[in-house]
């Protein structure tokens, strides 16, 4: 079965190069996916499987049934949104929207999502069971996720599967990652309120920026002496708004920033620590203050024995030269992990790197590019996968 696969991924590498190419064009942002939407429907529905628009606002599902009819559903999910960046590539197949790109390879996840359902449903009769692809919007903005399960597409849902580009890794590998494959992402907000007065007597007022500055700066020192080195914790703070005047003591600063960790533990401990630091800081100099911590997506955390399928899935198709066991996790967020709360899943780490350069643009670089000779490396990976994964269901 292998071999067929492959040489059905190898025959539709061409048109796999057209669709990547036409979607790679015309990048949509987060919940701004409709044509993207309606392209990736009709490729869908030429490919016989049942298709179900506008879920999740701008997704797609297509469900392929297999021999056996029951409750259970294996979930392959890709995502179509792009970035609000202007392309710098060079490329023929540049974007053509001004200000989007496909900067972290969602193109290439949906174009890999297409080619698994076009090579998987002409193997239909082999497979044990329903299997349902997701095409998700607004990963970018960590929305889309829940958007889609609010929708209902994880009922019945007995495990999912995932893929993200990683340019670190050449074409044609793989990379398999257990555990923590990514971390958990918050968002904050910190409010500094304290007294306005005459810039030439900071004795009268109570400066809000200087007081701020203690704030970040005790916060960065504190992760390093309270926070579990072997629990990491990143904490940035990426805008700053205060003050009316070159003149005048500010009374106001707000501080917006991200809180990245990997261990639920630790997270859960996250907004009460940060808020008794915020208070210590305020308290001594007679500020007062807001805390907003809004929790975002969890960490994504790859389910043991999904992991292990994709790699022997891998290791057969490609042999373990070319597969990578990741031993880090990514500080970097992915909403896949809203849908492990649903059922086990994993997600794996697709080479695109090119190994003739010696340089590969990093994720979100205006000329990120993709080797696209990882996409039938990444087509086959999950075909296989999926065809195991009945294979395996059948017999246990």
């Amino acid at each position: 079965m292998l071999t067929r696969i492959k040489d059905l991924a190898t025959n539709l590498a061409p048109r796999l190069l057209e669709i990547r190419r036409h979607i790679h064009s015309h990048p949509e942002l987060s919940g701004q996916e409709y044509q993207t939407a309606a392209f990736v429907a009709g490729v869908l529905s030429s490919s016989g499987l049942h298709v179900v628009e506008g879920v999740g606002k701008t997704g797609v599902i297509g469900e392929l049934q297999g021999t056996q009819h029951n409750e259970k559903v294996l979930a392959i999910r890709t995502d179509m949104d792009a970035l609000p960046i202007q392309e710098r590539s060079g490329l023929e197949y540049a974007s053509r929207n001004m200000g989007v790109m496909h900067a972290c390879g969602h193109d290439a996840h949906t174009t890999i999502g297409l080619g698994t359902a076009m090579v998987l449903s002409q193997i239909a009769e082999e497979l044990g069971g329903k299997i349902r692809f997701l095409f998700q919007p607004a990963e970018e903005i960590a929305q889309g996720a829940s958007w889609m399960v609010k929708d209902g597409v994880m009922n019945h849902v007995s495990a999912i599967l995932g893929v993200h580009v990683f340019p670190s890794i050449p074409a044609g590998y793989v990379g398999i990652r257990y555990g923590a494959l990514t971390a958990a992402a918050d968002d904050l907000e910190i409010m500094i309120i304290g007294e306005s007065g005459h810039g030439a007597r900071p004795h009268e007022a109570i400066d809000a920026i200087w007081i701020a500055c203690q704030v970040i700066t005790s916060l960065q020192q504190a992760i390093s002496r309270t926070q579990n080195p072997l629990r990491p914790v990143v904490l940035s703070i990426g805008k700053i708004h205060g003050g009316r005047a070159p003149n005048i003591i500010a009374d106001q600063v707000q501080l917006l920033g991200t809180v990245r960790s990997l261990h639920p533990e630790t997270r859960t401990q996250l907004p009460s620590w940060i808020e008794n630091i915020v208070a210590n800081v305020c308290n001594s100099y007679g500020a007062k203050y807001q805390v907003n911590y809004r929790q975002g997506v969890p960490s994504v955390q790859n389910d043991y024995a999904l992991t292990k399928l994709l790699q022997s899935s891998a290791e057969e198709a490609w042999t373990t030269d070319r597969i990578q066991v990741l031993p880090e996790p990514s500080l970097g967020a992915e909403d896949f992990s809203v849908y492990l709360e649903h059922a086990p899943g994993s997600m794996f780490r697709l080479g695109v790197g090119y190994q003739d350069r010696s340089i590969n643009h990093p994720l979100h670089h205006p000329q990120f590019e993709v080797d696209e000779s990882a996409i039938v490396t990444g087509v086959v990976t999950l075909a296989y996968a999926a065809y195991k994964y009945w294979k395996i269901s059948r017999t246990t």
